[in-house]
């Protein structure tokens, strides 16, 4: 690679890096502004539950047939289209008159978000090889871990300052960034043999995942044997059965599913799964931690995640010399081995827990997960063709997405199941008792209203202990995987593609 080139090449990953900081933010960043927008727009739960599903589903259900897509019409094409529908369903959020229209952008944006998401990590097939990749394949990771924090932060600053509005047109300037970096160095890469259009597949992939992801969503609400629950769960696993019979029967399938059949791709795309099981069940329950039971305000809380997430960057870049040195395998056990070591000191945690001990166990679970995602996402891409990298990428990507959906709402249930267990309401009517049971923000409420600071003191012991079951079972998850990794995957993934492109097969 020549000087001038390789100067382009680190400019692309900017901007590539640029926009999935983007991404990042905007799955945390409504959240804090629910609030206002419920008082100003008249919006009911539901309602709100919606302006943030509507994003988790698109994104999850499309990533598929988008990392497809890609590779055959062209990345950069495909990212730039991304980058501007991004856009321009966040300047409708923005201005956005009513509930409906909101839940319509945000479905635009997971629109947008499953076409960059793919495309940004397939991109770096085309740009860099070896060491490079890893190093690449560090900073993109480390871009989508600190994009997470940053949406309460910079959410919480604007609406202390703007109007609700403003932190969907926050996108803009970012957006833009991306876009003009991305067109002046990003070179154009596709599939130069394309397979054939599957639309079945598509089809079949994309109602298979929503009806999964929505179940999922729905469960910790509905309880997982509502019917509504069941039959969903039931008919995701029939289309997604047929998806899979129709993959492996098609001569040229959207998807190749034999890539399962290489080691290095199924488990770096399972340790990136686990990692990402780890890191949303903590994001789950920390913010709820630190503003209910430590009482810090949104943007505060946000600012006190930032160890987390500093050290998911530096284990990132330690597990990328590492790579180097001893292969993929080492630093992921290696992460995921310290990852289970920062869960259960956190779930030494208590009521009366300062946060400089919480901080502490935040920075070591944070450098197990970037030690254990930056190598697994970098055995993935190893073993992809370039010409199918959108393909392969999409289908870890999917998995992550999917895969952290369900492991929100697994760990949604044991902490909603727990903290009704453990809190203490004897003598309460039975009113409060139904507000104090379902939230600790219930419970706060009610003991505010009612002059109780004993039942705010139960409602906060009782979620330290429902987070402690969640941390506890993200160990047991993050050392089953460590356990895994070490007995399965190879100790060093080859350089280049070990996967061929998709070979015909007899329907």
């Amino acid at each position: 690679m020549t000087v001038t080139n390789a100067r382009r090449h680190r400019w692309a990953l900017a901007g590539l890096t640029v926009a999935v900081v983007a991404i990042g933010f905007d799955i945390t960043i409504l959240n804090v502004a629910l609030p206002t927008i419920a008082t100003d727009l008249n919006a009911d739960t539901g309602t709100l539950q919606w302006m943030v599903n509507a994003y988790v589903l698109l994104f999850a259900g499309l990533l598929l047939p988008f990392g497809a897509l890609a590779d055959r019409y062209g990345r950069r094409r495909g990212l730039l289209l991304g980058l501007a529908i991004f856009a321009a369903a966040s300047i409708a959020a923005a201005w956005a008159d009513t509930a409906t229209q909101v839940i319509a952008a945000r479905a635009g944006l997971g629109v947008g978000a499953a076409l960059i998401m793919p495309i940004t990590l397939a991109s770096l097939t085309a740009l860099f090889t070896g060491a490079d990749r890893a190093r690449a394949v560090s900073v993109l990771v480390s871009g989508m871990g600190v994009g997470i924090p940053l949406g309460p932060i910079i959410g919480g600053y604007l609406l202390e300052h703007f109007w609700w509005g403003t932190i969907f047109l926050v996108n803009l300037p970012i957006v833009a960034l991306a876009a003009i970096t991305v067109a002046v160095f990003l070179p154009e890469s596709r599939d130069p043999n394309p397979p054939r259009l599957d639309p079945a597949g598509a089809v079949l992939s994309t109602v298979g995942l929503v009806a999964f992801v929505y179940a999922v969503i729905e469960a910790p609400e509905r309880g997982w044997t509502a019917p509504t629950v069941i039959v969903t769960l039931l008919a995701a696993a029939v289309v997604l059965t047929g998806f899979t019979w129709w993959e492996l029967h098609n001569r040229q399938p959207m998807i190749d599913l034999r890539l399962f059949r290489n080691p290095e791709f199924r488990w770096g795309s399972i340790n990136a799964t686990l990692a990402s099981f780890a890191l949303f069940g903590l994001l789950f329950v920390a913010p709820q931690h630190l503003q209910f039971v430590l009482g810090y305000d949104a943007l505060d809380a946000g600012l006190r995640l930032l160890p987390l997430i500093v050290a998911l960057v530096a284990g990132a870049g330690i597990a990328t010399r590492l790579t180097t040195r001893t292969g993929q395998r080492t630093p992921i056990v290696a992460g995921l081995v310290v990852t289970t070591a920062g869960l259960l000191i956190g779930a030494l945690t208590t009521a009366a827990s300062s946060y400089g001990f919480i901080a502490t166990w935040y920075a070591i679970v944070g450098l197990g997960i970037g030690a254990t995602l930056a190598p697994a996402m970098d055995a993935v891409l190893a073993v992809m063709p370039p010409q199918r990298s959108g393909a392969g990428i999409a289908i870890t990507m999917t998995m992550r997405q999917t895969g952290g959906a369900l492991g929100v709402a697994l760990l949604g249930s044991l902490l909603s199941t727990t903290y009704r267990d453990r809190i203490d309401t004897t003598g309460l009517p039975a009113p409060a008792v139904d507000a104090a049971t379902h939230s600790i923000a219930g419970a706060l409420t009610v003991a505010h209203h009612l002059g109780l600071p004993a039942l705010a003191d139960a409602a906060d012991r009782a979620y330290v202990d429902a987070m402690v079951h969640v941390l506890i079972a993200c160990a047991a998850v993050a050392a089953l995987g460590a356990a895994a990794a070490m007995l399965f995957m190879p100790a060093r993934v080859s350089d280049g593609p070990t996967i061929n492109s998709v070979p015909e097969v007899t329907r």
